[in-house]
């Protein structure tokens, strides 16, 4: 009778395990094509006398408030054609971006099935890591000059906890999570909580999206940062439910744990050990609790106000 237990959970493993084959299977049989577009190799190999052509052919990339001078400028500065060889480098052929970016589609096609598969560009941007991905109605734009790897010499002078997720592996990350906009009810309240489950939500949505990428990654955590969130889980709660900061409008809380940054400011010692963005992972665990919970499509979940999903999310950190 001992083992009674242990055969449970084994029960339970295999079922659930069962059941995520089964859904993969089902999705692995979503047909997406991609239409990728490198248009940091076009423009990379043009000429002045094809700059308008290319402004006929790809508007979008050509503002109509600024003059030719700044393209022609472009097409002839060596820093910029040392940065289209930079990406080249990185870069000599789409298969592979264009393979992994079907199959994100066909996930998300998967619980969205009116999601329209859009027309991807690759450009250059100057190293712009403000945005690195614009993802429109109908077309998704990847900087790939702001994934050429975490210790490239074009990000020198860049803080690292900004370079240590500008590598070729963080470009789905991203995607996804500028897709997960789409899905996420922007919160009514201010309160630190609702901002912990918005970007809860849309790590969530990376774990139904992207369930091959490891968890560290989703979040942009190094393996040592995500070590130390997971085993200090309820130590941060702690702290969280004892400063009252769940209903807090202080308009510190995000720079303190929700925006990227070096680390989490706790205000105490251990400060410099801790991630930055731990709200974010608390917002996540909340989430993920909810969904073990309850039943719920993941547009009901999307839409779920902030304190109606952490009453019902059953969350407790595990000690």
């Amino acid at each position: 009778m001992k083992h009674i237990p242990f055969i449970i959970l084994m029960v339970i493993a295999l079922v659930g395990c069962n059941s995520k084959s089964k859904t993969e299977e089902e999705i692995a049989n979503i047909t997406v094509d991609v239409e990728l577009v490198r248009f940091d190799k076009i423009f990379g190999k043009a000429s002045l006398g094809d700059l308008p052509h290319l402004k006929s052919q790809y508007p979008q990339f050509f503002p109509k408030q600024y003059p030719d001078s700044i393209w022609e400028g472009r097409l002839s500065d060596t820093l910029q054609q040392q940065l289209n060889d930079a990406v080249l480098k990185v870069y000599p052929n789409e298969t592979d971006l264009q393979e992994d970016l079907e199959d994100l589609f066909r996930h998300i096609k998967f619980y969205d099935p009116a999601f329209v598969i859009p027309k991807v560009f690759t450009i250059t941007s100057d190293v712009d890591y403000k945005t690195k991905v614009i993802a429109q109605d109908s077309i998704l734009v990847v900087e790939l000059d702001t994934y050429l790897g975490a210790d490239h010499p074009f990000y020198e002078g860049i803080s690292k906890y900004i370079t240590k997720n500008m590598n070729p592996d963080d470009i789905l990350s991203d995607v996804s999570m500028a897709y997960s906009k789409r899905y996420i009810a922007i919160p009514r309240q201010r309160s630190f909580l609702s901002q912990m489950l918005y970007f809860g939500k849309g790590l969530y949505l990376k774990d139904l999206w992207l369930p091959t990428l490891d968890d560290a990654q989703k979040i942009g955590y190094t393996q040592e940062e995500w070590n130390w969130a997971v085993e200090n889980e309820s130590e941060i709660w702690r702290y969280f439910i004892e400063n009252e900061l769940l209903y807090s409008t202080d308009g510190k809380l995000p720079s303190r744990f929700i925006n990227p940054a070096p680390f989490s400011k706790f205000n105490l010692e251990l400060d410099n050990e801790s991630p930055g963005m731990i709200g974010r992972f608390i917002g996540w665990q909340i989430v993920k609790s909810y969904v073990e919970n309850n039943e719920v499509s993941m547009q009901e979940l999307m839409k779920m106000e902030p304190d109606d999903l952490y009453r019902k999310s059953k969350y407790k950190p595990k000690k």
